[in-house]
């Protein structure tokens, strides 16, 4: 399949190299139905679930008839924690509950390929060769986001080999930092531009191939 090219940069924000971007993973068309599906799926797993109200049987009180049954003239009630007192019971509130659906292994794949490929086709992907940090440094982290000429939110995807440089851009708000392993599709399309090293371009490409 053809391949098209990228620059790969330095952290001046030189180009030192080129890269030839894999059509099936750089280069499909972005299918936008699983896109969304795939986004609200994450979503969801995020959501705790833990909300919760009290039906009348749960609000504590109200265990004792408050009047009589007959002879008062006014409508019957057996307690005051039923749900038309102040202070009763919800009716139809909200219980503890998982959000999780289920989504297909091919979809996640699909997604992921077509947030690369509208990245790329968007001139908002960004590959850098090494950041070579030798110790962590968010100042020289910042240096490098101006020599690429990047503004707004940026997704930086790194391998677990690049400790330092990990460490250097997680304290800048506009950054979010990510393991290649880690990678998603909400994360890859929640921003204006999107940085790749050239060790995680790599594996990228190796798993979302076949």
């Amino acid at each position: 399949m053809a391949s098209k090219s990228i620059e790969i940069k330095n952290i001046s924000g030189e180009k030192v190299s080129t890269a030839k971007l894999d059509e099936a993973v750089f280069g499909v068309v972005p299918n936008i139905h699983v896109l969304h599906e795939v986004c609200r799926f994450q979503m969801a797993a995020r959501r705790a679930g833990t909300h919760e109200t009290k039906t009348r049987g749960k609000v504590s009180g109200g265990g004792k008839k408050p009047f009589r049954q007959k002879g008062t003239g006014r409508a019957r009630q057996g307690t005051i924690r039923a749900p038309h007192y102040k202070g009763g019971g919800v009716v139809f509130g909200p219980h503890p509950r998982s959000y999780v659906f289920k989504v297909n292994g091919k979809e996640v794949k699909l997604a992921l390929r077509s947030a690369l490929s509208a990245k790329s086709a968007e001139g908002a992907l960004h590959v850098v060769e090494d950041f070579g940090f030798e110790k962590p440094s968010t100042k020289e982290a910042n240096k490098v986001l101006d020599a690429l000429k990047i503004d707004g939110r940026v997704t930086l995807v790194l391998t677990d080999a690049e400790a330092n440089a990990f460490l250097s851009f997680r304290n800048i708000p506009r950054v979010r930092t990510l393991d290649v392993c880690d990678l998603n599709t909400y994360d890859l399309i929640d921003n204006k531009a999107l940085v790749l090293t050239k060790a995680a371009l790599k594996r990228i490409e190796e798993v979302l191939q076949s």
